[in-house]
């Protein structure tokens, strides 16, 4: 009985930190024109960026972009799946889907250039 109250305690005590992740499917565009997120194609997320498909200067630039949009530090966007295809998935830590789609569909920049 005392094992479990100090236990219980302990665990009560322990800061607890949930993170929340989602995924995005992503279409890339490397060297286009300029950098912009187009908007969605189907159920992916389209953009365009200047970098070239070369040693992961699209992928850097795709992540830069998608969090800024999103209003999210860098590391908080990563391309996990896809890193040397157009068609990507993204994991996206400190927002539900929910969030993410709302902060993209709310954005009066998606869909032109910046």
């Amino acid at each position: 009985s005392l094992l479990i109250t100090l236990t219980m305690r302990t665990l009560a005590e322990i800061p607890c930190e949930v993170k929340t992740k989602m995924k995005l499917k992503l279409k890339i565009v490397p060297g286009a024109a300029q950098d912009s997120i187009a908007g969605w194609l189907g159920d992916a997320l389209k953009v365009r960026v200047r970098a070239p498909a070369e040693k992961g200067k699209a992928n850097t630039a795709v992540e830069k972009l998608v969090a800024s949009a999103l209003k999210l530090p860098q590391a908080n966007v990563t391309i996990t799946v896809g890193k040397t295809s157009a068609h990507k998935i993204m994991e996206i830590t400190g927002l539900s889907k929910t969030e993410v789609i709302a902060k993209l569909e709310g954005n009066p920049e998606i869909g032109k250039t910046r």
